[in-house]
């Protein structure tokens, strides 16, 4: 059996905390307790990625092989590291089966019985949900900042300036011919 894992973090910090290195050692001792061998090159993973979007160079990579009818079985650890959004799950897991896949997630591994499908349901709109739920708490965090003037965003949305010191977070140039020699005259 040809097995592939798939893992995701969508934050460099959660990528520099090791949490993808977690998620891979679940799915080698899974992998590991049901007798399958896997191969490194058969790892596909996306570091600081989110899952909001199937634009990723790893679920890309793993949609090729999956294509090619290179896997009989993916790994994941739960439903939101391959997607955020439960459209985007449905489509991938259906994606998948045309290509002879099966999809496994090893924290609450499904059938095809309709109870273990109404699972996966609930469970995509809850990843979704709590996608939102995030945004919206950032979002928030981000107004009380500038309201207390902390932050003062300008264009582009890179630069963010400090209220209190007033001194940008990157150099900007000197207007008026400081990179020239000399000077006036």
């Amino acid at each position: 059996m040809n097995i592939a894992m798939y893992v995701r973090v969508s934050t460099q910090r959660q990528a520099q905390t090791q949490t993808i290195e977690q998620q891979l050692h679940l799915l080698r001792e899974y992998s590991q307790n049901q007798g399958w061998e896997w191969n490194e090159e058969h790892i596909f993973r996306d570091d600081g990625y989110s899952g909001a979007s199937l634009r990723r160079p790893g679920l890309d990579r793993l949609r090729d092989h999956v294509r090619n009818a290179a896997f009989d079985r993916v790994l994941v650890t739960a439903p939101d590291r391959l997607a955020r959004n439960y459209v985007h799950q449905m489509l991938l897991m259906e994606e998948f089966e045309r290509g002879g896949c099966q999809i496994e997630f090893i924290d609450q591994p499904m059938s095809r019985n309709p109870h273990d499908q109404l699972l996966v349901q609930i469970r995509g709109a809850v990843a979704e949900y709590e996608r939102s739920l995030i945004a919206e708490r950032m979002r928030r965090g981000r107004q009380q900042k500038y309201r207390a003037g902390i932050l003062l965003r300008l264009y582009p949305a890179s630069l963010w300036i400090s209220r209190r010191s007033r001194a940008p977070t990157r150099p900007r140039r000197r207007a008026g011919g400081a990179s020239r020699g000399g000077g006036g005259g």
